[in-house]
């Protein structure tokens, strides 16, 4: 398949150049192992919010023909104060997870319809869960599934392949720090990505890593 192009879209899980210290970041290993005949861009900007993509969503290339979503990571770090609510029941608590899902659910959903609207191939990713301290690790975890069940309904939903980035980074060495992709980080990012858009791993490696990361809508096509 000649003349492809892949456009990244989203924070700073892609756009980590600035954390990596000095060894390639997503969009760089991505290049290199992409298959003849496809190149990428790096549109996603470090920071961004659901409510930015919109901005990015402008800026997509005519002759663009897949597009890779990653946002969400800091609609949930804005969320990060219900780790310390003061509640008076479970109840109370799921409560409140419930409230700030739904808030995330519409948001998501707008961005979500903006890129689909450019008539795309497209695929998103849910949220890691980095590399925490142990004792904010585990509540990070649970909270994050209110988070990464909004995006996996909205791609079910939509048709659209997923990317389980809880499956890619694993381990320590592949986060610069608690929340930010490393440069081998990176390469596993960008390893799911391309077998993600192409249905192979990156030609610098034996094996797709990452590729059992991958919700084909295709594949999975309701009997």
């Amino acid at each position: 398949m000649l003349n492809q192009h892949l456009a990244l879209l989203g924070d700073s899980i892609f756009d980590n150049a600035s954390y990596t210290a000095g060894a390639p970041d997503v969009i760089t290993h991505l290049r290199a192992g992409l298959a003849r005949g496809w190149r990428a861009s790096l549109l996603a900007v470090d920071g961004s919010t659901t409510q930015d993509l919109a901005a990015q969503v402008a800026r997509v290339p005519a002759d663009v023909t897949h597009v890779v979503v990653s946002i969400g990571g800091n609609d949930a770090l804005l969320n990060s104060d219900v780790l310390n609510l003061r509640v008076a029941s479970t109840a109370e608590a799921l409560a409140t997870f419930g409230q700030r899902a739904q808030v995330f659910r519409s948001s998501y959903a707008r961005a979500l319809d903006a890129v689909l609207a450019l008539g795309r191939e497209t695929t998103v990713c849910t949220i890691y869960e980095g590399n925490l301290e142990p004792d904010l690790a585990g509540l990070a975890r649970v909270a994050l599934v209110f988070f990464n069940d909004v995006i996996l309904r909205a791609a079910f939903e939509r048709r659209v392949d997923v990317i389980d980035l809880r499956l890619v980074c694993t381990e320590p060495s592949d986060y610069a720090n608690p929340i930010e992709p490393s440069g081998s980080g990176g390469a596993k990012i960008a390893a799911a990505i391309s077998a993600a858009v192409t249905g192979r791993g990156s030609e610098h490696r034996s094996e797709p890593v990452g590729a059992t990361a991958v919700w084909s809508a295709a594949r999975a096509a309701p009997v």
